[in-house]
C-alpha cells in the first residue's frame, strides 16, 4: 500500500488521498447538479433547454428499476449502475444527447411486510428508503437527470398506471387485423348486427349484465374465475412466475396450493406469436431470447373432440378437448388424463363404480366421487414443477366415466392425474401408453392397454407388453391405424398428421390447431400497498371502468395494512384484501353518466409488475399532466430507427432473473399501446444486456450459522472466527450472510472514483466475479499515479509541459485511445481500464514532465470510469467548463499501426528466421522477402519449394 503516514502527508501535503478525494467528489456532484451538466433535452415541452444537444444523435440508457430496500446499498448493487454511467458517459463525449435516469419501482410486498412488523406507513418507510438510496447512489458520481426520476408509488404516476390499465381493459384483440382495437368498435359491431354474438341472440336482447359478460369474452383485461396459486402463509394469490420450483412462493418460502378464484387477468395469450417473431429484432442475450421462447412455448398440433360417457353407457352428455402434436397416433389413445382441476371432471363423475372397475384405478375408495374429492386434496398441495416432475411412482384415479375414441369408437376410461396441468393445452390428454415415456409408467402402473402404431424400427416388435419402455419417434411409418372411414397406415408421422387432422375437421370433431405454454397474466393482489384498479362495480355486480378524470384512485390512509393469513399450510381457505376493510372507501357515490349512484370499488390491488411494465415511456416526459407522454418525445428517444426497426431504449442493462416476467410483461403492455395508436415503437427495449453479480465468501460455524466476513482470519489456507474454525464458500452478498460491504465503507477509506474502476475492472461486466476488499487499493494506486502525472504533490502545481511527445510516447497514447474507445462501446470496461493503466504506467516510467496533448488525453479517456478525479485535473490543466461534453480523443489510424513487426519465417515447422516488415506489408511482397532472406536461402539449400504459406504481416510457412 502507498505510504500514508503522517510523516509522508506531511511530506507530500498535495497527494491523492481519501480525504482529498472526498473533497474533489462532493464538490464536482455539486457542481454538476447546479450546473445541470447531465440534463438530456427533449425536441419540445418543459424539458426543451438546449437546441443544440437535441440535434445530436440521441442515445437512451436505462438501468432496470432499483427497489429502495431498507438495508441501503451493499458494493454488489451498484456495478449496473456504474456501468450505464461510464457507457452514459462516453456517449455524451462521443457526440450524443443522452437520457439517463434513475427512479424506483418502490410498491410491493417488503414494505408492506415492515409495515405490518412495526406500525410504520409503508410510504413513510419507503420515501425514507429511496432518500437513503438517493444519496449513496449520487456518493457514487452518477451522471443521472435528476429531473425525470420518480417514484411508482406517487399518484401522478401511478394515475398513468390505472391509465394504461383502462386502455387495455377497453380493448379487445382483432385476430384479422393482428392488433389491439378499442372494445367500443366491438360493441358497435355487435349492436349493428355485423358481428353475431355468441349466442346468436340480437345485441339489444341482451340485459346489461349479459353484454357485459359478453364483452368480457373479448376484453384485454378481464375478471375470470379460474385456476389460481394460492398462498395462505402470504394471504394472497401469485402469478406462476412467483411461485418456486418447489411450489413455495418466491416472497417468504411459504406453501402455495391450486385453487380458484375469480380474479383480474390480462390476456396476454393473444400476443403470444408478436412476443416470439419480434423477439428477432431485438438485440438480446440468446439466452434471454431462448427463455422467453421456451416461456410462450409454441407448438403445432390438433385439437380433437372424445365424447364422453356415464358409467352406465348412455348416449355422451360431453366432450373433453384435447391438444395434441402427435394426432397420428390417435388410433393408440387407450386412455383419457384430466387435469384434477379440469372444469368437466364434477360433471362425470357417477355415483358408483362401474361394473369391472379395477380395483388399482379406485385407490381404495368406496366411490368415484371419494376418490376424486380426496385426488384433489392431494394434488393441490403440489407445485406444477413436481406433478411434473419424473417420479418413480405414478399416480392417479379414474373418475368412473368413459369416454370413445372417435377413430377407433372404442370406449377409453377416464382418469385424473397430477402430471397433467391446465396451464398447458386444454388440461386434458389422450394417453398413448405405447409411444409417450410418461404415459407408458401410468399405464403399467395402473393395467391400462397399450396399443401400437408407430412401427419401431430397433427391432422390438410390436407388442408393447414385451417393452421395457416407450417407442418415440418421429420418423417411423404408422401401422395398426385403419377405421372408421380412413386409413393412416404405411404413413409417414408428417403425413399421418396432414391426414387425421383434415379427416377430423371434416367431421367437425377436430381441427389443425396452435397451442402455447404461455398462460394469460394473473394481475390481481390481495395486497394493501399497490395500485388500486379504477374499477367499481354496480348492485347487480357489473365492473364499470372510471373515466380518465377521476384518475388517479388513490390508496386510502389504514391503519391495518396486513391482508388476513392463514396457517401456511392450510389449504382450505380464501383470501381477504386489506381494502375490504375500508367500508368508507369501498362504498361510494359517482355519477358516471347516468346519475348518482352507489358502487363498491374494486379491494384487489395491482401486481408490483404493474409499474414496472411502462416507465421507460414516463422517463421521457415525467412532467406530462395531459397525456402519458407526448408523441414527438416518444419518436426523438425511442422510435424505430435505422438498425432499430422496433424502436426501444437503446441499451438496457439488469439481472437476468428478470428474463420472463417483467420484460414479457413489460413487452406486452408496450405492444397494446402500440396497438392503440400511443405510441410510434413496439418493443421497449432494443438491446439489452445482463450485468454478472459481485459476489463475496460467506463464512459459517460448525453450527452452519453465518458469521462477519470481517471478523474471519486465514491461517495456513484455514479461516477462523474468535478461534473457531469455519468453512467458506462463494456465494450471494447480503446483510443476512454477515458478508456485506458498503460502498459508503469503500468511498470513505478510497474515494468514489476508485469504487467505480475497482467495480468495472474485476472482470468482464456480464460474468459474476468475487469481491476482494484487499484489491481495491490496486485502483487507488493507479489514481495516485495518475495524479503525480500531472500535479506536483508537495506544491500542488500543475507539471504537464507545452512539448511535443517523442514518438514511442506518440504511439502509445493513440493505441490506447484506439482500445479504449472500442472498449468502450463494447462495455469491456475492464480492458478499457488494462490499457489506460499501461498508458499511465508508460508515462511514470518516462518521467515527468508529461507532454500536455497527452495527460489532457489521458483524462479525457479516464474520465467517464473515474468523472471526479477527471473534473479535477481538467480544470487545474487550465479549462473553465466541465468535461462532460468535451469531445472524446480520436486516434489517428497512422500511429495505431506499428512502424515495423516482426514476421516469423518456418520450414518444415521450425523458424529459420524472423524480419522486421512494415504492418502493411502485402502477402506477395512479405513472401518475396521471406525467400530471398540469407538464412532462408541458407537452410533451403537448393531445395525445391512446393508450397508458400503466407498470414502477412507476422508468418511465412515453407513447405519442400
Amino acid at each position: 500500500m502507498s505510504d500514508t503516514t503522517p510523516a509522508a502527508e506531511t511530506a507530500a501535503p498535495h497527494r491523492y488521498t481519501a480525504e482529498l478525494a472526498a473533497e474533489i467528489e462532493g464538490r464536482w456532484q455539486d457542481y454538476w447538479e447546479a450546473d445541470g451538466t447531465f440534463a438530456a433535452p427533449n425536441p419540445s415541452g418543459d424539458l426543451d433547454s438546449d437546441p443544440e444537444l437535441v440535434a445530436r444523435p440521441k442515445k437512451y440508457i436505462m438501468d432496470m428499476f432499483p427497489y429502495p430496500s431498507g438495508a441501503g446499498l451493499h458494493v454488489g448493487h451498484p456495478l449496473g449502475y456504474i456501468a450505464t454511467d461510464v457507457f452514459a458517459r462516453h456517449q455524451r463525449m462521443t457526440g450524443h444527447n443522452v437520457l439517463h435516469t434513475l427512479g424506483f419501482d418502490a410498491f410491493g410486498l417488503p414494505a408492506e411486510q415492515y409495515a405490518v412488523q412495526t406500525g410504520t406507513h409503508p410510504r413513510v418507510s419507503t420515501e425514507a428508503n429511496i432518500v437513503t438510496m438517493q444519496r449513496q447512489l449520487r456518493r457514487l458520481g452518477l451522471g443521472h437527470d435528476r429531473r425525470r426520476s420518480f417514484a411508482t408509488i406517487d399518484p401522478a404516476y401511478y394515475r398513468w398506471t390505472q391509465w394504461i390499465f383502462l386502455q387495455i381493459y377497453n380493448s379487445w384483440y382483432d385476430e384479422e387485423a393482428g392488433r389491439a382495437r378499442p372494445i367500443a368498435e366491438l360493441e358497435a359491431a355487435f349492436a349493428d348486427g355485423s358481428r353475431r354474438t355468441p349466442d346468436g341472440r340480437p345485441w339489444d336482447a341482451l340485459t346489461g349484465p349479459e353484454r357485459a359478460e359478453v364483452l368480457g369474452g373479448y376484453r384485454l383485461a378481464y375478471s375470470a374465475e379460474s385456476p389460481v396459486n394460492w398462498c395462505p402463509g402470504l394471504g394472497t394469490v401469485l402469478a406462476n412466475e412467483e411461485v418456486t420450483a418447489e411450489g413455495r412462493s418466491e416472497r417468504g418460502n411459504y406453501p402455495v396450493f391450486k385453487t380458484s378464484l375469480r380474479q383480474w387477468m390480462m390476456r396476454i395469450t393473444a400476443y403470444a406469436d408478436r412476443l416470439l417473431d419480434d423477439l428477432d429484432l431485438l438485440d438480446w442475450p440468446e439466452a434471454i431470447k431462448l427463455q422467453q421462447r421456451n416461456w410462450i412455448g409454441r407448438s403445432e398440433g390438433a385439437r380433437v373432440d372424445f365424447p364422453v360417457h356415464e358409467a352406465s353407457g348412455s348416449h355422451a352428455e360431453h366432450a373433453v378437448t384435447i391438444f395434441t402434436t402427435r394426432q397420428d397416433t390417435l388410433f393408440g389413445a387407450t386412455y383419457m388424463v384430466l387435469a384434477p382441476e379440469h372444469e368437466l371432471v364434477e360433471s362425470i363423475v357417477p355415483d358408483a363404480w362401474p361394473e369391472g372397475t379395477h380395483e388399482v384405478w379406485t385407490g381404495g375408495h368406496a366411490t368415484p366421487t371419494e376418490a376424486v374429492a380426496a385426488y384433489r386434496k392431494q394434488a393441490a398441495s403440489k407445485s406444477d414443477v413436481e406433478r411434473q416432475a419424473e417420479a418413480k411412482d405414478k399416480t392417479g384415479v379414474f373418475t368412473g366415466a368413459f369416454a370413445v375414441n372417435p377413430v377407433s369408437g372404442d370406449p377409453v376410461p377416464v382418469f385424473i392425474a397430477d402430471y397433467v396441468l391446465m396451464g398447458y393445452g386444454t388440461g386434458a390428454i389422450m394417453a398413448v401408453p405405447a409411444h409417450d415415456s410418461r404415459d407408458f409408467a401410468f399405464a403399467r402402473a395402473f393395467e391400462l392397454p397399450m396399443r401400437c402404431v408407430v412401427e419401431p424400427t430397433d427391432g422390438r416388435g410390436t407388442d408393447p407388453a414385451e417393452w421395457d419402455d416407450a417407442f418415440a419417434s418421429y420418423d417411423a411409418r404408422i401401422i395398426n391405424s385403419s377405421g372408421a372411414g380412413i386409413s393412416l397406415d404405411g404413413m409417414s408421422v408428417t403425413e399421418a398428421k396432414a391426414a387425421i387432422t383434415t379427416w377430423l375437421s371434416e367431421r367437425g370433431i377436430g381441427e389443425g390447431t396452435v397451442n402455447y405454454r404461455l398462460r394469460d397474466w394473473l394481475f390481481s393482489r390481495q395486497r394493501y400497498w399497490g395500485e388500486p384498479f379504477p374499477i367499481v362495480y354496480d348492485e347487480e355486480g357489473t365492473a364499470h371502468a372510471l373515466p380518465a378524470s377521476m384518475l388517479p384512485v388513490e390508496l386510502p390512509e389504514v391503519d391495518d395494512y396486513s391482508p388476513r393469513t392463514f396457517d401456511p399450510d392450510d389449504a382450505d381457505t380464501s383470501p381477504e384484501t386489506p381494502l375490504s376493510r375500508n367500508e368508507d372507501w369501498v362504498t361510494v357515490e359517482l355519477d358516471l353518466g347516468d346519475g348518482v349512484r352507489t358502487y363498491r370499488r374494486e379491494t384487489n390491488t395491482m401486481p408490483n409488475w404493474a409499474g414496472s411494465c411502462w416507465y421507460e415511456l414516463r422517463y421521457l416526459d415525467p412532467h406530462n399532466a395531459e397525456r402519458l407522454v407526448a408523441p414527438d418525445a416518444e419518436a426523438y428517444w425511442m422510435g424505430p430507427r435505422e438498425g432499430e426497426p422496433a424502436g426501444g431504449v437503446d441499451l438496457y442493462v439488469g439481472g437476468a432473473e428478470h428474463a420472463v416476467l417483467h420484460l414479457l410483461y413489460a413487452r406486452f403492455w408496450h405492444k397494446v399501446l402500440f396497438d392503440l395508436g400511443h405510441i410510434s415503437s413496439f418493443e421497449p427495449f432494443h438491446k439489452l444486456f445482463n450485468q454478472g453479480m459481485i459476489q463475496a465468501f460467506v463464512y459459517r460455524d460448525a453450527r452452519g450459522i453465518a458469521v462477519p466476513a470481517a471478523e474471519v482470519e486465514e491461517r495456513d489456507g484455514r479461516f477462523y472466527h474468535q478461534g473457531e474454525q469455519v468453512s467458506r464458500l462463494l456465494g450471494k452478498m447480503g446483510k443476512s450472510l454477515k458478508n456485506a460491504v458498503t460502498p459508503d465503507e469503500i468511498c470513505a477509506e478510497y474515494g468514489a472514483d476508485t469504487l467505480r474502476l475497482y467495480e468495472m475492472a474485476m472482470g468482464p461486466l456480464d460474468v459474476s466475479r468475487p469481491w476482494d476488499t484487499r484489491a481495491v487499493v490496486g485502483q487507488y494506486r493507479l489514481l495516485q499515479r495518475l495524479w503525480r502525472n500531472v500535479v506536483d504533490e508537495t506544491t500542488g502545481e500543475v507539471t504537464v509541459a507545452d512539448t511535443e511527445p517523442d514518438e514511442e510516447t506518440l504511439r502509445a497514447l493513440h493505441k490506447a485511445i484506439d482500445g479504449v474507445t472500442g472498449d468502450m462501446a463494447g462495455l469491456r470496461f475492464n480492458t478499457a481500464i488494462a490499457k489506460i493503466t499501461e498508458l499511465n504506467n508508460h508515462l511514470t516510467k518516462t518521467g515527468r514532465p508529461v507532454p500536455r496533448t497527452v495527460a489532457e488525453s489521458l483524462v479525457l479517456m479516464i474520465a467517464p470510469l473515474a468523472p471526479h478525479v477527471a473534473e479535477e485535473l481538467w480544470s487545474r490543466l487550465g479549462h473553465t467548463s466541465s468535461l462532460a461534453h468535451a469531445p472524446f480523443p480520436v486516434a489517428d489510424p497512422a500511429l495505431v499501426q506499428d512502424e515495423a513487426v516482426v514476421c516469423v519465417v518456418q520450414i518444415k515447422g521450425k523458424v529459420k528466421a524472423r524480419l522486421e516488415v512494415p504492418p502493411t506489408i502485402s502477402e506477395t511482397e512479405l513472401e518475396a522477402a521471406a525467400l530471398a532472406d540469407p538464412a532462408v536461402v541458407a537452410a533451403l539449400g537448393g531445395a525445391q519449394v512446393r508450397k508458400v504459406i503466407v498470414r502477412a504481416p507476422k508468418l511465412v510457412n515453407i513447405v519442400v
